[in-house]
């Protein structure tokens, strides 16, 4: 382990992450339950996350070569001041001035953040945990990537409460202030040089990657893909619409549901054991997926209340994923290059994004043209694909092979 000066610095990025965290969740559940009142339609909400989704995309490929540069406090203090600057920009008087280009401007700016915090975050747990310390560091990165999904989850529970209290630009601007006091803390108490690589890397490096990156990160985009595709916008509008819940029990769900999900991740090294084959692991818990996904279909078609078997399904199917999640989030950082970690990390997170941006607009689009049934036939073929890229995986021996290497 780390020396408990790195452990503290840590702690620190860790906090911030959280704090963070927390006013993403409640962001996404103010925009997707106010704009749904306003009578903007699925697609029209799913297209307000376009540029959240785009220009994390981006910010993740960029990111880990900035990080690599000037060290990982300032990436987190980055995008800390980002997200203040984009709640700031939707805690305006009037609904009127929230036009689609503003919300789309500002969703943009908390898109940047959030993947400069989560990459950051993700890339620290590297000089944290050293040697071929493998299942120290499945645990620390379980506990990490599961207390944030936690959060995100009180996060969700948050904005619709916070929607009904303060309405969304009273709810927004509150968030912008806390957040403004968590970055000042940051700046004073986060090291300078946290993470930062030992030579200089030139940014065309940030597309060298080793094969099983590759493969990681094509898995990982059908996977979030996957999730995003019903979980976005069709499951909410879904439920307020067809099932007349309340913005309170949407919100209630959707946070208990990615509190539980988060739960599962911090524990799932207990779940799966020591992965001596990863391999097969990523292939095994991706089918498991695949099978929920295509019980909970067939049983929304036949004559059972389709309420509990929806509420039944999502939980078993938030079970496995937080596993599958948790699996993937280990070997990245286990994959990665000691010495600038946030150049593959960033990488991987990249196409993380790209699958939760695939997801995002096909949660919309599907949803609107379809319903919510087609969308989990969408997910259910993402799993698979997910599943069948898994097994080109390092197998148990070859995982000390693992090489970087220059594309070109």
């Amino acid at each position: 382990m780390a020396s408990t000066p790195e452990l503290r610095q840590y702690l620190i990025v860790t906090a911030n992450y959280w704090a963070f965290t927390l006013t993403d969740g409640a962001l996404r559940m103010l925009v997707v339950l106010h704009f749904y009142q306003l009578g903007y339609s699925p697609l029209q909400i799913a297209m307000l996350f376009i540029f959240y989704e785009f220009f994390g995309v981006v910010t993740n490929l960029v990111g880990g070569w900035l990080g690599a540069r000037i060290g990982l406090n300032r990436t987190m203090n980055i995008g800390l001041v980002l997200q203040v600057i984009a709640l700031s920009m939707l805690a305006l008087p009037s609904t009127a001035m929230l036009t689609v280009p503003w919300v789309m401007a500002a969703q943009a700016v908390s898109g940047i953040a959030k993947d400069l915090n989560k990459m950051s975050a993700k890339s620290a747990i590297k000089t944290l945990v050293t040697g071929d310390q493998h299942h120290t560091l499945y645990r620390w990165v379980a506990l990490l990537t599961g207390s944030k999904n936690t959060l995100k989850g009180v996060g969700f529970f948050l904005g619709a409460m916070l929607l009904s209290w303060w309405g969304f630009s009273g709810a927004t601007g509150a968030m912008a202030c806390v957040l403004l006091l968590v970055w000042l803390i940051s700046l004073m108490l986060l090291r300078q040089d946290l993470g930062k690589a030992s030579s200089k890397p030139k940014f065309q490096d940030i597309f060298s990657k080793s094969e099983a990156i590759n493969l990681l990160s094509a898995a990982r985009l059908f996977l979030f893909g996957a999730r995003d595709v019903w979980f976005v916008v069709a499951l909410p509008v879904y439920l307020a619409s067809q099932l007349s819940w309340s913005h309170q029990q949407v919100g209630g769900f959707l946070a208990l549901w990615i509190i539980g999900y988060g739960i599962v991740q911090a524990f799932a090294p207990k779940l799966t054991g020591q992965v001596e084959r990863p391999a097969q692991a990523a292939f095994l818990w991706a089918v498991l997926l695949a099978a929920c996904l295509l019980v909970l279909v067939l049983l929304m078609s036949s004559a059972l209340p389709v309420g509990y078997v929806l509420v039944g399904g999502l939980t078993l199917f938030g079970v496995l994923f937080a596993i599958n999640s948790s699996l993937h989030s280990f070997l990245i950082v286990r994959y990665a290059n000691a010495d600038g970690a946030s150049m593959d990390v960033g990488f991987y997170y990249m196409a993380n994004a790209m699958g939760r941006l695939l997801g995002t607009v096909l949660s919309g689009w599907v949803y609107q043209q379809w319903g919510l049934i087609p969308c989990l036939w969408v997910a259910l073929v993402f799993v698979l694909l997910a599943a069948v890229i898994s097994l080109s995986l390092p197998k148990g021996e070859e995982l000390s092979a693992v090489k970087h290497y220059k594309n070109g």
